[in-house]
């Protein structure tokens, strides 16, 4: 049963969504300020956390912070701003997913079911190596060549794997949301800029010259090992 920790200072709304996700056979574990939520991260190991910003005590950010110092565990931000600086923001920070207040039951649990989509291993390919890092498709990981970790959140994970999956091609960037993110996120075109700077920031030995994650401005991304020489 996957667990999902539930974020989230109204209780109407934390009621709610817990009835909704309990009816669809999720495990649900809530907490209702910052701080209780980075202590049932760590003691629940959720699969899934879905996460308000504006909590008590501390800022949405800093438990999405928080957590991604040690795990890779899907984060759904849910929250009532709305500015596009916002979303970027909560993004860059770390963040899966971002559903804006009011919002309709049906999308959440969308949101929650792309996210277990996005955490599942597909495909047997071993692994494909580049001079900077080997990308483990089987075991989703990438790992430098002295062995250690690069660590990536599952979207991340996502994709570049989808991009690595059509190394050498171009993958439009409508494909690639849709691929990721889900049917209707097509025109969401800055949640990639987010990601593909995050990736860069991570991959590249140079972010501003990518040797593997180029983009075709206008049309797309692709994963490319030919002018990585």
């Amino acid at each position: 049963m996957t667990r999902v920790l539930v974020v989230d200072d109204e209780p109407a709304l934390v009621r709610a969504v817990r009835i909704n996700l309990a009816a669809h056979d999720y495990d649900v574990v809530l907490a209702y300020d910052g701080r209780s939520a980075l202590k049932a991260a760590a003691e629940q190991r959720p699969d899934i956390v879905i996460l308000d910003l504006g909590l008590p005590d501390i800022d949405g950010q800093d438990v999405i912070s928080g957590i991604r110092g040690w795990s890779r565990i899907p984060i759904i931000v849910l929250s009532a701003r709305d500015q596009e600086q916002d979303k970027v923001a909560a993004l860059d920070a770390g963040a899966d997913d971002y559903v804006t207040k009011p919002f309709g039951m049906a999308e959440l649990l969308a949101r929650v079911r792309a996210a277990e989509r996005r955490t599942r291993a597909t495909g047997d390919e071993p692994a494909v190596v580049t001079a900077d890092f080997v990308i483990d498709l089987a075991g989703s990981v990438v790992r430098r060549p002295d062995g250690s970790e690069v660590r990536l959140t599952p979207t991340e994970w996502h994709i570049l794997e989808t991009l690595v999956r059509n190394r050498g091609r171009l993958v439009t960037a409508q494909q690639l949301l849709a691929t990721v993110w889900g049917p209707g996120y097509e025109h969401e075109a800055h949640y990639l800029r987010v990601y593909l700077a995050q990736l860069r920031r991570k991959l590249e030995s140079d972010p501003s010259r990518p040797k593997y994650l180029h983009t075709d401005p206008g049309m797309g991304y692709r994963f490319d090992l030919s002018t990585s020489g």
